[in-house]
């Protein structure tokens, strides 16, 4: 029997102050397989919140306040982060740790876990996860201005969630020698069309989709996509998804 990966988008704005009832609460995806609940990333909004979804675990991407404060009193079950993650996470009182390594398959609660390291942060260093589960492939970067190994990351997945900060327009800042911040969703769409995959989703909404007329934002990213042969949309909170 194959059983389906379901995606559920518990929320799906970024750290800004508009909000909506359909971009309410800071990004987060729980991903459920064979009966165990995945949750990735518990921003600042889910602070004494996130116990009732009772997860099995909990998976971080970096430690920026809206991905990994609401754990500031703790956690109700395992947490698993890259080391340099955990570095940096010192305000949060979290006692069952667990390490993911970069580029090494990690297995929780039955589903694969892969840490792919990004640029988005000097101070919060940053990874997206592909995530695998039966045939269902998955690449999940709420937050990321590039992907090292881009071509390994996004092959073969089926479905990319992505960085909705922006849409066209550069989101890019330079610390030293660095660059940080955020790819538009344009540029986004281009990585997916270039490694084959087809579908893209839109979390992390920054104030150009929550405070804006939606709508229209979401046909403008449609014919983007369309236009790169992939389709694309604007994920909201509590949409959810069975990927097989």
């Amino acid at each position: 029997m194959l059983y389906p990966v379901k995606l559920k988008f518990l929320g799906t704005r970024g750290e800004i102050e508009a909000r909506t009832r359909r971009h309410r609460m800071h990004s987060s995806l729980l991903v459920s397989y064979r009966g165990a609940d995945v949750m990735i990333d518990c921003g600042l909004d889910w602070l004494g919140k996130f116990e009732r979804l009772n997860p099995d675990a909990i998976v971080l991407t970096h430690a920026h306040p809206d991905h990994s404060w609401g754990l500031r009193n703790g956690a109700p079950c395992p947490v698993f982060a890259p080391e340099k993650t955990w570095q940096t996470l010192t305000n949060c009182r979290v006692e069952d740790r667990h390490l993911i390594n970069e580029r090494t398959p990690t297995k929780i609660c039955g589903i694969t876990f892969e840490a792919f390291p990004v640029e988005h942060s000097i101070r919060a260093p940053a990874v997206a996860y592909r995530i695998t589960g039966g045939r269902a492939c998955i690449f999940y970067g709420p937050d990321l201005l590039f992907i090292h190994d881009r071509a390994a990351a996004l092959k073969d997945v089926g479905l990319y969630i992505g960085d909705g900060a922006t849409l066209t327009r550069s989101f890019v800042r330079k610390r030293g020698n660095r660059l940080i911040g955020h790819a538009p969703v344009r540029t986004q769409l281009g990585w997916c069309a270039k490694t084959s995959v087809p579908r893209a989703m839109i979390t992390h909404c920054g104030s150009e989709i929550v405070a804006g007329d939606e709508r229209a934002i979401e046909k403008t990213i449609g014919a983007i996509a369309r236009d790169k042969g992939i389709e694309a949309q604007i994920a909201h909170d509590r949409m959810e998804l069975a990927l097989r």
